[in-house]
Parts: C-alpha cells; structure tokens; sequence
C-alpha cells in the first residue's frame, strides 16, 4: 500500500516510520478547546483495560503507556516500538485514546487484524513484527455519532454493549463523541421546578426509540410514556458511558437547550413570548408541535441555564455541548436579526454557566433547506458565537459538503463528517471515491477551518468498509489507491483471502461503493415498501458487478466458511443481488397486471413470494439479521411487563410505520429475518391478491382501499403484536447461499430479467446551491423530508 510523504528507514529487522502532519493555517481562536483532564496514569490504566477486553491473555505482549508530552498541538500521537530483547511491543500514546489507535494500527497494518462492529478477527502472527514507528493525527479530532443513532441503534444498548463500543471507539482513534443518554432524567428535574406536572412531562417525552426527534422540537409524546425506570437506569447508564469515556481521554458532548419546551409551558407562562413549532412529517396535533421560547425572551435564558446547571450537577462536563433548533423544521422569520438573535441565546444559555463552552452543531439543517438557510442567513446564524467557540458538523461531506458554499463556516471550525447512512436501512452502498478525495481537498481549501474528521450515520452495524477507509484515512496524507486498499481490507476482515473473493470485492468498489451522485440513497428498496403500481427500481451501479460480486462469494465458500465475517458478508451479498431480482419481478408483474395477462402475472408473483421466503431463509442463519435480536434487546430493557410493552411497541413501530399512521412509514425498514416473513410477506401477498382480483372481476385496482386494507390487516397488527422471534442464528449461511445461488443465479428467470436491471440513467447535472428540490411523501416515492442540494 502506498504510504506518501513518510520517511522510512530499513534495516534487516526494523522499520522506522514517521508520519510527517500537514501543516494547517489554524486560527489562533482554533487552538484554545478544552482539553482531557484525566491524568497520565488513569488513561493508561483505562487503555490496559481496552486492550485485555480485545486480546485476553495476548495483551501481555503489549506494554501500554500514557505520556501527554509527545503530542503536538494537542494533536493525538501514538508511537509503536518493539522490543526485540523481551519480543514484546511497547505502545505509547498522547492520551488513552492514542494509545488504544496505535495499538489497533499496529493490529490492523501489521499482524493483518480486523476490528468492526460485525465481529473481529485477531489471528496474530507467533513472531510479532518488528516495528518502530510515530504517527500523529493530522486533524485535532475524530469525531462520532449522530443525535439520532441514540434511537435507530444504541436505544436498547445495555452497558456491555455500550463498553464495547466505546473500546472500539478508541481502537480507531475517536476522541469526541456525544453522550445524550439520560438527558432526560436532567429535564424532568427541571420542568418540575418551572411547575410543570408529572402528566405534562408525561405527554411530552416520546417512548425510548422516538426520543431524538422529541429532543430536537419534532414530536411529542409519541411512543410514550417514559417510566422513572427509564430514567433512574439511563442515569447510571450515562455516568457509566461518561466515566469510560473520560478514562480514556475522550472528550464527551453533552445536550444543551435548544429552545423547544413542551406545550404546557403556553399555561404556565401565558405571558411569555413563544412559538408554535411546525407540523414534522404530518404528525398529528397530539404528537406534533411544541413550543419554541423566543430567544430574547428572558425565560430563554433561565430553562437554559438551569439545564445545564443541573446537567453539570449530575455529570460533570468536559465543556463541549450539542443541540439543534431548527432540525428539518423552517425558523419563524428570515429575518437576520432574529437568526442572530437564536444562535446568541443558545450560546449565551450554556455559556453563563459554563464560561469554557464549545457549542457543537449538527450542519444538517444548511444541507436540508439549502433554500432557507442562504449565505447571509447562516452567516447571521453562525456569527452570532463568538469564533472558535462553536464547531460545526458538516454532516454529508461525501455528497452534500457545505464547507464551501458558507465560506468554510465563515471562520467557524468545522468537521468533515460522512453520513452515508439513513435510519439505520441495510443495503450495500457508498461513496468511496468520493471520501477518497473528499477528506483532503477540505483539509487544503483556502481558508479551510477544519478541525476534524467525523461519522455520523443515523444507524450502524452495515456497510462496515466505507467506516473503515474513513477511520483508515485519518492519518493519511493523501488519498489511498482504492485497488489496493480494498484487497487489504478483505485480507484483513477474513484473516486470509482468495482470488475469487477478491475480485468480487473489486467488484463491488466499483459498483455499490462507487455512488458519486446527488441522490440520497436511503435503503428503501422495493421489497421493503409499501406495494403500488408505480415503484421504480433505481441502480447507481451495473447489476451485473453485483451479480458477478455474488458469484464470487460462492465460490470463495470453500475456503472462507470457517471465517465469521465472510459468513456475514455472504449472506449481505446474498440478501443484496436477490433483493435486485426482486426489483426485477415487481417490474415483471406490473407488465403482467397492465397487458391483463394472468397467467404470466400469477407466475411472477409465485417467484417474487418464492423470494421473499428465501430472503428471510439466508436473513435467519447470521444474528446481524435477525429481528428477534432487536426486540429481546427491548424487552431486556424492562423491569416491569408494562415496560416491556411499551419498548417492544417502540421497537416494532419504529422500523414500520414510524408513527400512529406511518408518517414516515418504512423510513427505518429493515431487512431482518421475521420482519421480512411477518410485514414484508403478507404485504406484498395481500398487495397481489388486490391485483388479481382486479384481473379476474375486470375491476380497476383501488391503491386507496389496498392501503386502508394493508394498514388495518397488516402494518399496524404487526407493531401491536408481541410474537416472539429467534435471537440465535437458523441454518448454515454457506449452505443456504449455494442452494439459493444455484437455483436464482443459473436460472432462466435471472437473465430474462436483465435488462429491467440495468442502472438508471440519472441526471448527474449539479443542483444550484441556491434551489432546492422537496419530495413529498406520496403513495410514488415515499422519500419524506427530503431536500436536495
């Protein structure tokens, strides 16, 4: 692999590396963030403990240590040495953090290891390498999270798994990350004493997966209540997540007052000046609509600053702090002095309590409504704070970067930050040249004030490679060859690799991971939607490099099926090219319903059921895709069955209808075994039997009476419903991928289906910055709020 601007001195046994930073103009106001206070011994111990979770007894190989003098700038710094006296390594970091990265480099680039959030392969080598090197970061930060992956993925997270991640947080050099747990605990304190009841927090808080959206003045009370259970586990939860972060030198952010406050504050203050918050996605007016505190109004001043009074109280603070106001939502008034006024308020709210304040802000809401925020008005928003005591997420960089259009935020830092995925959806797809490029032409931008490098998808545990080659590029200084990288990607995920598996993972870099348009993809795909006659299959990609991709797997079985990972990834590009042939059958039975031709209707729909059923088969035999794992996790969360009922609604609703009446249904959809054979299914098979009704009794089709059916019959039963589902896989992945691969891939249904398949042809002209475009929610397309730039 090709490493660039290094010097590199070889001798018989030892390498010596030195990564040489690029050097930044960073304003001086740039260089002033708060800093870890954990001293040197309590990170080391933290990094020791990382270390003994991951590799038990061959951590002994490891000596660990924590010296905050080697770094420069503040900038994380790890240095690699053997000790080719003892044979044992000896790692040393700027912080905890540090310590865990360069323990992880050494892990991943030298003994051809792999860290993911699907699993690990940790076959060391007997002789560990020798090795003497130095890297630092080239960014003050690596940044994670979204304010809303605490709904779509960490909701049902118990503390072992939380730990987990926060281990693998700093294996990959992440050293800020939100801390939102609990908040809400913090909150009910505080409305009690602005004289709220126990029933007006009641009605305001959502349920535990809707919680990020009732943070950020969306909706209310939806998925509610939120029991003192909730609250008094969260607490602990969160003072657990805080302590290991902090152990290790990871800067933590916590919420702040946005301006939102639910409805009963109108009754309580009715003198105090407040808004009325926009209907969200069509929500209805009990789960819609709270409040928001006009910024000069001094009342704004007073919720926000016992917030965070009584926030610091119970955490402590390591000074950075998060929120959103205007989340998807239009401001009142486009008035700049009334947008400079909002921004002050929230800054001034955190700051009187806390003179050190770091105000971090979610950049979505410029990306959203390009139309709304214009130059002068975000200009107006963003310099209401003072320089360098905001930083700024510039939260779709792979394909919607911002930094450019505001003028690098108008002297505000900001983080390059890939979002890439959308309410947690599976399906392969990614921008890898795009991030590629992307990472380094922000970096050298005139007047570029960015400080970091950021993932922020709404949901994980997909997709894993593009994370990787984000966290990989970190320490690079110039963009990787993508070939090579790949391979080494595959090599080190499977603990060894094959020809045959390798060039299906060319493939698909060239093909799923290859996006560079201005579409957002959300994972929607046609088998996960609610049935109409005029859905379209959408490809960026050849299909055929994905049916090629999937060949290859199969292939490589014989030789990778002992491996974990290869069984996960079989079965996603499994899950992928049938979910492809589905696209093709739907296309095949609406041709049928259209020309009248029963028959060939009935066929195809046979085929496309004989799909679904065979999709949820290969779903069933990896935990990473199974519906059971998802709702035990609620149930887990419980202490009481009315609890438990709550949370399994929470967790049925959310990846379904997302709302009493499926606002933004199938906006999280899942391509779980369960949700697969129990929603998907009767969906489409009652969607059919309306077709074919209409075909024998020479009736037109009603979409509207088939969606009050489908609602009633089966989307709403389902979230309702409290059937239990496997947690443990079904089957063998490989088998099942054969049998299916054999009878879909060398069929006659696949290439009389090809040319349905192809990929469409989408104008890749550039939007102007200043235009937008929204796509209603329709019966058609189902994309809700979206606006693209």
């Amino acid at each position: 692999m090709k490493i660039c601007r290094i010097c590199v001195m070889i001798s018989m046994c030892t390498c010596v590396l030195f990564i040489l930073p690029v050097s930044l103009a960073i304003s001086p106001h740039m260089n002033n963030f708060p800093v870890s206070t954990t001293s040197d011994d309590a990170q080391t111990a933290a990094a020791k403990a990382v270390a003994q979770r991951l590799l038990n007894i061959k951590a002994a190989l490891f000596i660990i240590k924590v010296n905050k003098t080697i770094s420069h700038d503040n900038k994380d710094t790890f240095q690699v040495v053997k000790d080719t006296a003892t044979g044992k390594v000896n790692i040393t970091g700027s912080s905890g953090v540090s310590a865990c990265w360069g323990l992880h480099h050494y892990l991943k680039h030298y003994c051809n290891c792999h860290i993911s959030w699907d699993g690990d392969q940790l076959l060391l080598p007997e002789e560990l390498p020798d090795i003497s090197i130095s890297v630092s970061a080239l960014d003050l930060y690596r940044y994670y999270q979204n304010v809303v992956t605490t709904s779509y993925s960490f909701v049902w997270w118990d503390w072992n798994r939380w730990q987990r991640e926060i281990d693998w947080m700093a294996l990959n050099g992440i050293n800020m990350a939100l801390a939102f747990t609990g908040q809400e605990a913090i909150w009910e304190r505080v409305y009690l004493k602005l004289n709220l009841t126990q029933k007006d927090i009641e009605e305001h808080f959502c349920g535990p997966a809707f919680l990020a959206w009732c943070r950020m003045g969306n909706i209310r009370g939806w998925g509610g209540p939120l029991l003192s259970d909730w609250h008094l586990n969260s607490l602990q939860l969160q003072h657990n997540i805080l302590q290991s972060m902090r152990d290790l030198g990871i800067l933590t952010i916590l919420p702040a007052f946005a301006g939102h406050v639910p409805k009963a504050f109108k009754r309580i203050f009715p003198d105090v000046n407040m808004t009325r918050m926009n209907t969200w996605n069509e929500f209805l007016d009990r789960y819609c609509c709270p409040y928001l505190l006009e910024p000069t109004e001094p009342l704004f001043r007073r919720v926000g600053n016992m917030f965070i009074t009584e926030l610091i109280a119970e955490f402590g603070t390591d000074h950075f702090y998060n929120c959103d106001t205007f989340n998807e939502m239009v401001p009142q008034s486009e008035d700049l002095v009334y947008l400079r006024n909002v921004g002050a308020a929230i800054f001034e709210a955190i700051s009187y309590v806390d003179p050190q304040a770091i105000w971090v802000k979610q950049g979505w809401v410029f990306a959203h409504n390009v139309l709304f925020w214009t130059a002068e008005r975000a200009k107006a928003y963003l310099t209401s704070v003072p320089k360098g005591r905001m930083i700024v997420l510039d939260l779709q960089s792979e394909l919607i970067p911002q930094y450019g259009r505001l003028d690098s935020y108008f002297g505000q830092p900001f983080i390059w930050c890939m979002l890439h995925n959308f309410g947690g959806t599976l399906g392969l797809y990614g921008a890898a040249e795009n991030i590629n490029s992307g990472i380094f032409n922000a970096r050298s931008m005139n007047g570029s004030t960015m400080v970091g490098i950021g993932l922020t998808p709404e949901g994980i545990n997909q997709n894993y490679v593009v994370y990787d080659l984000v966290l990989d590029l970190t320490w690079r200084t110039e963009p990787v060859n993508l070939t090579l990288w790949f391979s080494s990607y595959v090599h080190r995920r499977y603990g060894h690799t094959t020809a045959d598996v390798d060039k299906a993972w060319q493939f698909l870099k060239s093909g799923v991971y290859n996006f560079t348009g201005l579409r957002r993809v959300r994972g929607k795909y046609i088998i996960c939607r609610r049935p109409t006659l005029r859905l379209k299959p959408w490809y960026w990609y050849n299909t055929t490099e994905l049916k090629l991709a999937w060949d290859g797997f199969v292939s490589a079985a014989s030789e990778l099926s002992s491996s974990p990972l290869f069984q996960h990834d079989l079965v996603d590009v499994t899950r992928q090219a049938l979910q492809v042939l589905g696209d093709g059958l739907y296309t095949q039975i609406v041709r049928g319903f259209q020309k009248k031709n029963l028959p060939f209707y009935q066929e195809n729909v046979d085929l496309f059921l004989q799909l679904l059923e065979d999709i949820n088969e290969i779903l069933g035999t990896n935990n990473q895709f199974l519906l059971g794992v998802w709702l035990n996790s609620a149930k887990r969360r419980a202490t009481y069955s009315v609890e438990r009922i709550i949370y399994e609604f929470n967790a049925r609703n959310q990846i379904t209808l997302w709302g009493p009446l499926g606002e933004i249904r199938d906006y999280a959809t899942k391509q779980w075994s369960g949700v697969v054979s129990d929603y998907y299914y009767p969906r489409w098979e009652l969607f059919f039997d309306f077709l074919r009704l209409s075909l024998i009794t020479k009736t037109p089709f009603n979409q509207t009476h088939f969606a009050i059916r489908v609602f009633e019959t089966v989307e709403e039963p389902f979230t309702l419903d409290n059937s239990s589902y496997p947690d443990a896989p079904q089957g063998n992945s490989v088998e099942v991928a054969r049998r299916l691969h054999s009878f879909w891939r060398n069929s006659s249904v696949w290439s009389e289906l090809v040319k349905f398949m192809e990929p469409s042809r989408v104008n890749q002209e550039p939007i102007s910055n200043n235009s937008e475009i929204e796509i209603k929610i329709s019966e058609e397309d189902f994309e809700p709020h979206v606006i693209l730039v």
